[in-house]
């Protein structure tokens, strides 16, 4: 069994900015010498989160919309009224979605459905370079 961590940087718009990001994943762990296994990715930070989504325009501004239900931007936050911060509701919406994703594979192929997508979501309020830690579990 082998252990590989790897990162992916990202630069973000902020403001529930959703990144298609599964070709970068394939790429880092087509480079590795495993074909079956696990990959597991995680953002540090409490702003960000990982998901997976049929990654289409429509799907994806319906989301934006649903967050804004959930957690409006504009909403009365003690968070930020007690820091004198704007993204509380960044942080909600991050919670909810959470940190991390594992995804399986095998025979050098990401399990995924047919519409499924690894999505990054960047809650916080403005740009941001962000990295993603990706951890590969697995064996030839």
């Amino acid at each position: 069994m082998k252990l590989i961590n790897k990162t992916l940087r990202l630069s973000t718009k902020g403001s529930s900015h959703i990144i298609d990001i599964t070709d970068d994943v394939k790429k880092i762990f087509g480079k590795e010498d495993v074909s079956e296994g696990m990959i597991h990715l995680f953002i540090p930070g409490a702003t960000g989160a990982i998901t997976t989504i049929e990654y289409e325009e429509g799907l994806i501004d319906d989301i934006k919309d649903a967050w804004e239900r959930i957690a409006p931007r504009h909403g009365f936050y003690r968070h930020d009224r007690g820091r004198g911060d704007d993204n509380s509701h960044s942080h909600i919406r991050a919670s909810l979605i959470g940190p991390s994703l594992s995804v399986p594979f095998k025979d050098k192929k990401l399990i995924l459905g047919t519409w499924q997508r690894i999505a990054f979501i960047d809650f916080d309020t403005s740009p941001r370079k962000r990295e993603i830690i990706v951890q590969i579990i697995g064996e030839k």
